[in-house]
């Protein structure tokens, strides 16, 4: 068993909160779920400055989420470009 920090009142070894006087434990931990989904890569695909807003967003926190929405957005971008190359060069021929 282990004690509150502040009260001295045993308490539970997982309690993050001290049920006698509420004082908190320990930290709270998170971790975020990253699958790296090929669902934000067709979102940034579809919608490119989504993507490229999620990339810059998700960089640090969700890294293969933003790989992803990163990549779709650049596909994107990269057949805009080659369609117009290639609407434009018919046009001249």
């Amino acid at each position: 068993m282990a004690y509150c920090r502040k009260c001295g009142t045993q308490i539970d070894d997982e309690a993050i909160i001290c049920p006698s006087c509420g004082v908190q434990q320990r930290e709270l931990s998170y971790t975020v779920k990253d699958s790296g989904s090929i669902g934000w890569a067709i979102l940034g695909f579809l919608i490119p400055i989504v993507g490229l807003i999620l990339w810059l967003v998700w960089a640090d926190e969700k890294p293969e989420s933003a790989k992803m929405s990163g990549i779709g957005a650049l596909a994107s971008i990269l057949l805009s470009i080659v369609s117009v190359f290639f609407v434009l060069s018919f046009m001249f021929i």
